[in-house]
């Protein structure tokens, strides 16, 4: 195997780092599963960061002709690191791309490109060509849900680059937000096991945002609390 490196955007560490973890980027060791399994067994919480689309061979469908850049050996790992996650019960917060793995993981399916396969939507991808702290559309979160409670809101706007969605929600989830076309923007499980996705990115307003910071918060004190 020729050398190649592996790289994360920042703010996903910064984020989880102010509200007191201690974050580290898992490698892609998709043909090491111990070395894989050793890493996972140190980690008190799963952060599932965002990143290129995720091939639809992962939910049983055929590409789409306007599937986006994938990456067969991110999918690989991740779905591994949420299923062990998921049957241990360990914390998982899913952002953007991290939201649909968690979904996938559990059984559900995509939408590959929003904008062709759900008549009406509004947009949703708005990068790049726009900074990532644009807010993009409002979203309404679920009463009663553990999204909601933990930011504080009923309604919040968002940042929104993405082209997929959630399709078909997996056996054990629930949806906590929506957007104003009925897209799913956050899901959570149904027992008492702390599993949040959020389909914006909500590292890029951790520093100035309550509602963002209470999120992040809420993940790290479950991980904690998960510790013992």
């Amino acid at each position: 195997m020729l050398p190649h490196s592996w790289v994360m955007n920042s703010r996903y560490y910064l984020a989880a780092a102010a509200m007191g973890a201690v974050p580290v980027m898992i490698p892609l060791f998709d043909g090491d599963i111990d070395t894989l399994r050793a890493i996972y067994d140190r980690l008190d919480g799963l952060l599932l960061a965002g990143g290129v689309d995720m091939e639809p061979r992962t939910f049983g469908e055929a590409p789409h002709p306007q599937l986006g850049r994938t990456d067969r050996s991110r999918d690989d790992v991740e779905l591994q690191l949420a299923r062990w996650a998921i049957a241990e019960g360990k914390p998982i917060l899913g952002l953007c791309r991290g939201h649909q793995v968690l979904n996938v993981a559990l059984g559900g399916t995509l939408y590959q490109d929003i904008e062709t396969q759900i008549p009406g939507a509004m947009r949703h991808d708005y990068f790049p060509g726009f900074p990532r702290d644009y807010l993009a559309h409002d979203i309404v979160l679920v009463e009663g849900s553990r999204l909601r409670a933990a930011v504080g809101a009923a309604a919040m706007p968002v940042n929104s680059m993405h082209h997929q969605a959630v399709k078909s929600l997996a056996p054990g989830l629930l949806v906590s937000a929506r957007a104003g076309d009925g897209v799913i923007e956050a899901i959570e499980s149904e027992g008492p096991n702390y599993l949040v996705g959020v389909q914006w990115h909500p590292e890029v307003f951790e520093q100035r945002d309550e509602r963002t910071q209470r999120l992040f918060q809420s993940f790290v004190d479950a991980a904690v609390r998960g510790r013992g």
